[in-house]
């Protein structure tokens, strides 16, 4: 079995504390095809970037903020306001309310929630319900909310001030959110959940590979049609023996250290390839070993300066014997590939040196 598929290598105070919107996620994750962050509204996409460049002013010793993180949190909170207006200067209407949190069960709130701005920002002096892209508390934007689009009042459903403010608050006192430990807490502090932050951090990962997108200003045609195929999947997950050309799939038990993809829908790297391949119309065997043989073959003496953009670059327990080939992927140029590495793994962008064993590659267009 081994042999059918592409291996790996040889190896506490919730601002938002339920939602009342559905997310709108894509199924097993993955950015929408057509580019880069291509699920984010570009009004949305500026305003967290402009948090990004403003937190600093509020919290100086934070570390490591990036509009990833806070897409990731606005994805799962309000799907990005999609749906909505959203106006230059950042006010979005109809605004967003969560439901009201009087412990009813509706939406999944158990707990009464008292008044705290008799209306304000959440339109009832009821009870509490959370509010804008963030989802924040009357009672927390309170303490957090900042005037992000300098119209000298912080709104929570302004787009700029949300993010700005949820920016805030993820950073504390002084967080380093580069390390994954430290960003795992602020989440939590956000929604006590780990499911959620599971949910976010997933998000997360997704925004920051759609970040990294590679110069393709100069790749035309179908070049460029099999390499925005394999990007638009950056973080699906790795699943063995999972993919094909018409997509991503649940895989198959069991790699050589006993990973089973069957309840994983995604891709392996020869399921990638054959998927992004098929959308310029060219079929591929299923096998990275087999894939080595279609196309004019680019030896590995040749080195990789020898690979174009869009060229099968193949990885092999033997170099120079193909049949030991165990790993393809997708030659993005400047040493870099989209690759599906191994189990545990999510479609990204890597380092051609990132895989070990240089096989050379194979030019099919």
């Amino acid at each position: 079995m081994f042999a059918a598929v592409c291996c790996a290598a040889p190896v506490g105070n919730a601002i938002s504390a339920y939602v009342a919107l559905k997310t709108g996620t894509q199924e097993d994750g993955g950015i929408a095809e057509g580019g880069s962050a291509a699920d984010i509204p570009a009004r949305m996409l500026t305003a967290y970037k402009k948090a990004v460049q403003q937190v600093g002013k509020y919290v100086p010793k934070c570390q490591g903020m990036r509009w990833p993180i806070l897409a990731g949190i606005a994805k799962v909170e309000s799907n990005h306001a999609i749906g909505r207006n959203i106006a230059a200067g950042g006010d979005i209407i109809p605004k967003i309310y969560g439901v009201l949190l009087n412990g009813s069960g509706a939406g999944g709130n158990t707990t009464v929630f008292p008044d705290t701005d008799n209306g304000r920002w959440d339109g009832t002096a009821t009870g509490e319900r959370a509010v804008g892209p963030f989802q924040f508390l009357p009672s927390t934007w309170e303490s957090v909310g900042e005037d992000g689009n300098g119209d000298k009042t912080a709104d929570p459903h302004n787009a700029d001030d949300a993010a700005l403010g949820a920016a805030v608050y993820l950073c504390g006192n002084g967080r380093d959110l580069s390390k994954r430990a430290q960003l795992r807490a602020a989440i939590l502090q956000y929604n006590h959940s780990d499911a959620y932050v599971t949910n976010v951090l997933g998000w997360i990962d997704q925004y920051t590979a759609a970040a990294k997108d590679p110069d393709l200003k100069n790749v035309t045609g179908k070049v460029r049609t099999v390499i925005e195929a394999a990007l638009s999947q950056r973080g699906v997950p790795y699943s063995w023996g999972g993919g094909n050309a018409s997509g991503k799939s649940h895989g198959i038990c069991c790699s050589p250290n006993g990973s089973s993809g069957t309840t994983i829908k995604g891709f392996d790297c020869s399921g990638l390839t054959q998927y992004a391949y098929a959308r310029a119309g060219i079929s591929l065997p299923r096998v990275a070993a087999s894939q080595a043989g279609v196309g004019q073959r680019i030896p590995a003496s040749l080195g990789t300066l020898a690979l174009k953009p869009g060229d099968l670059v193949f990885f092999a327990t033997a170099p120079g014997r193909d049949s030991t080939i165990y790993h393809v992927g997708i030659y993005l140029g400047s040493g870099q590939m989209v690759n599906a590495p191994r189990p545990g793994a999510v479609v990204r962008q890597d380092a051609v040196n990132t895989m070990s064993g240089y096989a050379g590659g194979a030019r099919l267009l």
